[in-house]
């Protein structure tokens, strides 16, 4: 969200003044300012002792970084995807289909030799690129600010959403219908863990970002 350079300045100045963020975000309210312009603008000064308030470092676009987030996200995409195929073909061949023909079962081991090989490619290119952005925040805590990473992390939390609620959706179809078997199950089960796991996990790293700037 952009913040108006009028806000930034009049935060700016109130604060210089001695007033309160409290004060500040009080009046802007009554003004008219919405909460969330009223707290960005106050997110973009650092809560430290100096006579002047004290701005923090603004959120940046860096083409390094945009091809290091890709590459992270688009191979946890890959890697999701075909881990949920490579368990759906193992929860087939637990529970077969009587009615699977043998052209089906040659599928079924296609599928899940393009899964192995996915997953052997690109889930250690995920862990490996994770751990270099993981480094580099640790070293430099304000790379967190970065825009493709806030924009890429909203648009998984999206699909990791959508996905569960789909799921959801599907199960109470099916259990409306009568229709629920033990493999149908297992798969939706399989796909809700999987979305569910990327859903927390990039949720409560948002949350640990926001506590930085929380004013």
């Amino acid at each position: 969200m952009a913040i108006s350079e009028e806000l930034l300045g009049f935060v700016r100045d109130a604060l210089a003044q001695g007033r309160s963020r409290q004060q500040v975000e009080e009046i802007l309210l009554q003004a008219g300012w919405s909460a969330e312009q009223v707290r960005g603008a106050l997110a973009g000064f650092a809560e430290v002792e100096f006579p002047i308030p004290v701005p923090r470092p603004k959120q940046y676009l860096s083409a390094r970084e945009a091809f290091m987030y890709l590459v992270l996200f688009s191979t946890l995409y890959i890697s999701a995807y075909n881990l949920g195929r490579l368990l759906f073909q193992f929860i087939n061949q637990a529970f077969p289909d009587p009615a699977a023909t043998a052209r089906a079962a040659q599928y079924a081991r296609a599928a899940m030799r393009w899964s192995v090989s996915y997953l052997i490619v690109a889930f250690p290119v995920f862990l490996y690129v994770s751990r270099l952005v993981g480094r580099a925040i640790r070293l430099a805590p304000t790379k967190r600010a970065s825009k493709v990473r806030r924009w890429l992390t909203y648009l998984t939390l999206f699909v990791a959403a959508a996905v569960l609620t789909g799921d959801g959706v599907t199960m109470i179809y099916n259990l409306l219908g009568g229709e629920l078997s033990v493999r149908f199950v297992l798969k939706v089960l399989t796909v809700g863990m999987i979305a569910g796991a990327v859903f927390g996990y990039y949720l409560s790293d948002l949350r640990e970002e926001e506590k930085g700037i929380r004013i």
